[in-house]
C-alpha cells in the first residue's frame, strides 16, 4: 500500500482544500473562555445578602398539601419570567429579559436568592425599583405559582396589604344605634328613680302619722293614777301636778 503526500501546491493543482483544524480549536477556546467568564460575572452578581438581592422562600407544601408540585427548573424558568414580567411594567425598564433575572443558591426546601442585571451596564437593578416591580405585581406573581403572601415570601420585600372591605352596615347607622340604646337606658334610669322617690315621699308622713296616733292613744297607769300621754304637738297638763289656784285660775 502506497500513501501519496501532497504538498500544498500540488493540493491546489489537484482541487483539494488545505486543512485547517488549528481555526476551528482556536474559536471553540474562545467559545468556552467567554461562557466561563459570563458564569463567573453572574456568579460574582448573584450572591447571598449581595448587593440589591432578594431572598425568597416558599412553602409550597403547606400551601398544597398533597397537590404540591416540585420545584424545578421549568418552575425556576416560570418565578424568573415573571420577574421579568414585572419589572418591564416599571419605566425604562421595558426592555428586561428572562436572562437578566439570575437565580442562585437554590434550596431542596425551595428558598433561593435571585437579582435582576441590568446588561448595558454590567451590573444589578436597585433593590428599590425591583421591590416597587415586585409590590406591582404580588398577586400576578403568587397566582402563577398557586400560593399567597405567607406561603411565597419576599423576606425584604414587605407584603402587599389586603384592600379594605366595606362593612355590609354603614358605620354611621352603627353609630346612631349605640348612642340611641345609651338614652334610651339613662331615661329609664331616670323614671325608675323618680319613681322610688315619690314612693319614699308617700310612705314617710303616713308612717309619722300612724306613730303619732299610738302615742296619743296610749294612756299609761302609775301607782294606781290615771296618767294623760302627753301632747307632743300642743302639750298637755297632767293634772296630778296641778294646785289647787292653776286649777281654778285659767291660765
Amino acid at each position: 500500500m502506497t500513501v501519496h503526500l501532497l504538498s500544498p501546491t500540488r493540493a491546489s493543482h489537484s482541487g483539494h482544500a488545505p486543512a485547517r483544524l488549528p481555526c476551528v480549536f482556536h474559536s471553540e477556546r474562545m467559545l468556552w473562555l467567554f461562557f466561563f467568564l459570563v458564569t463567573a460575572i453572574h456568579a460574582e452578581l448573584c450572591q447571598p445578602d449581595a448587593e440589591n438581592a432578594f431572598k425568597v422562600r416558599l412553602s409550597i407544601r403547606t400551601a398544597l398539601g398533597d397537590k404540591a408540585y416540585a420545584w424545578d427548573t421549568n418552575e425556576e424558568y416560570l418565578f424568573r419570567a415573571m420577574v421579568a414580567f414585572s419589572m418591564r411594567k416599571v419605566p425604562n425598564r421595558e426592555t428586561t429579559e428572562i436572562s437578566h433575572v439570575l437565580l442562585c443558591n437554590v434550596t431542596q426546601r425551595v428558598s433561593f436568592w435571585f437579582v435582576v442585571t441590568d446588561p448595558s451596564k454590567n451590573h444589578t437593578i436597585p433593590a428599590v425599583e425591583v421591590q416597587s416591580a415586585i409590590r406591582m405585581n404580588r398577586d400576578r406573581i403568587n397566582n402563577a405559582f398557586f400560593l399567597n403572601d405567607q406561603t411565597l415570601e419576599f423576606l425584604k420585600i414587605p407584603s402587599t396589604l389586603a384592600p379594605p372591605t366595606d362593612p355590609s352596615v354603614p358605620v354611621w347607622i352603627i353609630i346612631f344605634g349605640v348612642i340611641f340604646c345609651i338614652v334610651v337606658v339613662a331615661i329609664a334610669l331616670l323614671i325608675l328613680s323618680g319613681i322610688q322617690q315619690r314612693r319614699r315621699k308617700n310612705e314617710g308622713p303616713s308612717e309619722v302619722g300612724d306613730a303619732e296616733d299610738k302615742c296619743e292613744n296610749t294612756i299609761t297607769i302609775e301607782n294606781g293614777i290615771r296618767c294623760d300621754p302627753l301632747d307632743t304637738k300642743g302639750g298637755c297638763v297632767n293634772d296630778a301636778f296641778m294646785t289647787e289656784e292653776e286649777r281654778l285660775t285659767p291660765l
